[in-house]
């Protein structure tokens, strides 16, 4: 028996009522392309456009601008020591000094040195810093798409435009890009609301280089925020167990020596190296009455923020310590923008 009209009609409006397809879309955003670099939600369009741009400037890079030796080595001479058999974090230094940096560095780095032939073949490392670049941008251009805030033009300067952002990865090698890639891998986990795989990930970021523990007291913030203070204790016994597992060959031999180095809170910064504060004196820079003045202000900028700006409600800041269910509003999932908003502050206070 044939099918009656009604019935075709039903079935061939089937595809049309599904996702649009690629060629749908295309067509839409030439239809509105007046607003495909102002409208967020052509986020996934422009950053699929300046990743596929990002191959070739990556590619331009790697092979038109001078490679800049300044830790690449120092790395490589760091892990041989690792190699070599030495587990006491005290003896392990490279040219440009002791190894200041946690477990999580040393066998990260520690694959790089094989895969590029003992440290030898540079240009293979830009390669695989330039693919770690990508990986990275997608990572950001997925937080920002959560987001729905931030126009899509803004994403051509933050990328392709930046030849600060392209000596850091492909130029210069530094460990800086793999904690920052793990770290935005955490903060995808927590907007997907996987706190436990985010802790994991935001651990191991810690253990790549201390200065993403700048991000931690948004982090707690978070966790006290969504879970209260028995419900955060397990997230946080993720991250202090990592710490311990990575850490444990080097904790056997010295333990003091590894602590003292890898999680170094009283280092010396030399002021040669420094980009912000190069306007001041060498002496005010170097003062340890300038350092203290800025760990207070930076103190004091997490305290407002989380007394005015993150917690808004009529409880106390205390009520975060209270199971959410126990408290007078109902716990509600956090958002993106809530999510975000601590984290990116806890790591601006400090400029």
């Amino acid at each position: 028996m044939a099918p009656g009209p009604a019935s075709r009609r039903k079935g061939a409006a089937g595809p049309a009522g599904g996702l649009p397809s690629v060629r749908q879309s295309l067509r839409r955003a030439w239809q509105d392309k007046h607003l495909v670099l102002f409208e967020p939600h052509y986020t996934p369009l422009v950053a699929a456009c300046l990743c596929l741009a990002e191959v070739g400037v990556n590619q331009w890079v790697i092979h038109r601008v001078a490679y800049t030796e300044i830790d690449w080595k120092a790395y490589m001479d760091e892990v041989e020591g690792v190699v070599n058999g030495t587990l006491d974090y005290t003896q392990l230094k490279g040219d440009t000094g002791p190894l200041v940096y946690p477990a999580g560095f040393v066998y990260i780095f520690l694959g790089l040195y094989y895969a590029t032939g003992r440290g030898t073949n540079i240009r293979l490392a830009q390669y695989l810093f330039a693919a770690l670049y990508i990986a990275t941008l997608l990572l950001v251009f997925r937080i920002y798409s959560r987001t729905s805030k931030v126009p899509p033009y803004v994403f051509f300067f933050m990328c392709c435009a930046s030849y600060r952002i392209h000596s850091i990865f492909v130029l210069r090698l530094f460990n800086d890009p793999v904690a920052m890639a793990i770290l935005f891998l955490a903060v995808n986990l927590f907007l997907e609301e996987q706190w436990s795989w985010g802790c994991f990930c935001f651990s191991l970021a810690v253990s790549v280089k201390m200065n993403i523990l700048l991000f931690a007291p948004g982090l707690l913030f978070l966790l006290l925020q969504r879970f209260g203070l028995l419900g955060a204790i397990p997230k946080l016994a993720i991250c202090a167990a990592l710490q311990v597992v990575l850490g444990l060959p080097f904790l056997v031999v010295n333990p003091v020596g590894y602590v003292s180095r890898s999680f170094d809170l009283g280092r010396q910064f030399l002021f040669k190296w420094t980009v912000n504060w190069r306007f001041l004196p060498e002496e005010v820079f170097q003062h340890r009455t300038f350092h203290l003045a800025l760990l207070a202000a930076h103190l004091a900028a997490l305290g407002l923020f989380a007394l005015k700006r993150w917690h808004r409600c009529d409880e106390s800041i205390l009520s975060l310590l209270k199971d959410p269910a126990e408290r007078k509003n109902p716990p509600q999932p956090l958002s993106a923008n809530h999510i975000l908003l601590p984290e990116w502050w806890g790591w601006f206070a400090t400029w």
